[in-house]
């Protein structure tokens, strides 16, 4: 049984236990076989609400929230910690005794494994973030790497500094050197050993395929089952090896539009229309690598807190829609303390949730200026077709044609949105849709010819 052969399989008997599809057709020829994310990953990350001031206390109410604002029960269920969990000076990140991060005490006083201790309580998971490279600091005081003879210097690049948001000061492992695989293998023992069940690798580019081997090399060492994301805007002509490598991986920057009132733009509006709109290319472009082990990110969901996230009703409508047609990551980046109850409703629409982890990712088939449409076959014969109508202003009439979706004939149509069935429609089908609003549509051929290869 070969690689992608052994992940449908084990997707196929989830499927049946889980009540939702079986994943379809179409997976990426290699895809991780880390035996994680056989499905998008589900939950909440910090960045786009809490931003730049994690603490132990914010963490662990969002993670009550999850729970008791009932999204748990629809499969969100990763907590995930982004940066600005760390300790930084003057020579950017403090290290430990073996060179690795430290942890703000500060914010999160009971150590990361207590948070994660709380959140594995609630039945939840827990997401943690690191970057490439090794710290300034390490090399300054040339810590050991744990469990050999080997020193920070021994494998630290100074030539050159890599990508990272927060304390800088990041240079580059020379991955050539004696050293240097055992130092990101203590890392990822260290947070295996604080419980840590999903890793973001942020920064990352073409640059840094050396690191991305290395992490999944010693998360896969460490025996903790662990969903290995990478971030963000990666370069789609390395989309064959970010696949072979990763569970996930962000197609764009991004999706927050840093407009808030806050400091560095935090606060609402978390993001904005042509921050969401942006997405419609670049799910259509990575639409082929993505399948069972492998996705493709287009980062957070910022729906749970109404109009002030910075989109409409129908706005937010569109954006779950073509995240679930991408069968995208769904983690959450609002506020869950304070769930809106229009939001909640489209949050725990299990129809929605159903199509984004049937696990096929769309392709676009109309592309006219304000008008699109994605469609996908699932695995029982049914196509799921997504219309869109993506302008800011006027209505628009979106119309496909079945012989489009991948039949001809016709078809018998359920709303997947509002679950109301609207029975056989023949040749086509059309939606007049309001500015940013969404027609999402279950089609079952009936007495029609398929199209082979849809």
């Amino acid at each position: 049984m070969n690689r992608r052969t052994a992940l449908v399989a084990a997707v196929a008997g989830l499927a049946v236990a889980s009540a939702l599809p079986v994943l379809g057709a179409g997976h990426p020829a290699a895809a991780s076989d880390n035996g994680q994310s056989l499905r998008p990953a589900m939950g909440w990350s910090s960045w786009s609400f809490v931003r730049r001031t994690p603490t132990e206390a914010k963490i662990e109410a969002q993670a009550d929230a999850l729970v008791a604002g009932g999204l748990k029960d629809h499969g969100f269920v990763y907590v995930n910690l982004d940066d600005f969990w760390q300790k930084c000076d003057d020579n950017g990140f403090a290290v430990d005794s073996y060179g690795r991060w430290s942890v703000d005490s500060a914010k999160f006083p009971g150590g990361i494994k207590a948070l994660a201790d709380h959140i594995h309580a609630k039945g939840l998971k827990f997401g943690f973030y690191v970057t490439p490279g090794i710290a300034k600091n390490a090399v300054l005081k040339n810590t050991p790497i744990e469990g050999t003879s080997y020193h920070a210097k021994d494998i630290a690049d100074t030539s050159k500094t890599e990508k990272n948001y927060n304390c800088k000061n990041m240079y580059y492992i020379d991955y050539g050197k004696p050293g240097a695989q055992e130092f990101v293998n203590s890392w990822a023992k260290q947070f295996a050993s604080w419980g840590v069940d999903y890793l973001k690798i942020d920064g990352v580019g073409s640059q840094d395929i050396p690191d991305v081997q290395a992490w999944d090399k010693a998360l896969r060492a460490t025996g903790r089952p662990i969903n290995y994301a990478l971030s963000n805007n990666l370069p789609i002509a390395n989309a064959d090896t970010w696949g072979r490598l990763a569970n996930s991986w962000r197609t764009q920057g991004d999706v927050e539009c840093y407009c808030g009132p806050g400091a560095n733009g935090s606060g609402y509006p978390l993001t904005d229309w042509s921050h969401v709109a942006a997405r419609f290319n670049t799910a259509a472009s990575w639409q082929p690598h993505a399948g069972p082990g492998g996705w493709n990110d287009l980062d957070s969901l910022e729906i749970g807190n109404g109009d002030q996230v910075g989109l409409t009703a129908d706005q937010r409508r569109s954006h779950f829609t073509l995240w679930a047609m991408a069968a995208s990551p769904l983690l959450l980046g609002t506020d869950l303390t304070h769930l809106d109850t229009v939001d909640k409703a489209m949050l725990t629409n299990d129809r929605l949730i159903g199509v984004d982890q049937d696990g096929v990712a769309a392709r676009r088939i109309v592309s006219s200026g304000v008008q699109q449409v994605f469609s996908k076959k699932e695995s029982d014969g049914r196509y799921v077709v997504a219309l869109f109508n993506t302008g800011t202003s006027g209505s628009a009439t979106v119309r496909v044609n079945w012989s489009q979706v991948g039949f001809t004939g016709t078809g018998d149509v359920t709303d997947l949105w509002s679950g109301s069935h609207k029975g056989e429609i023949a040749d086509s089908y059309s939606a007049t849709l309001r500015p940013g609003e969404t027609r999402l549509i279950r089609v079952k051929p009936v007495n029609s010819a398929d199209r082979a290869g849809s």
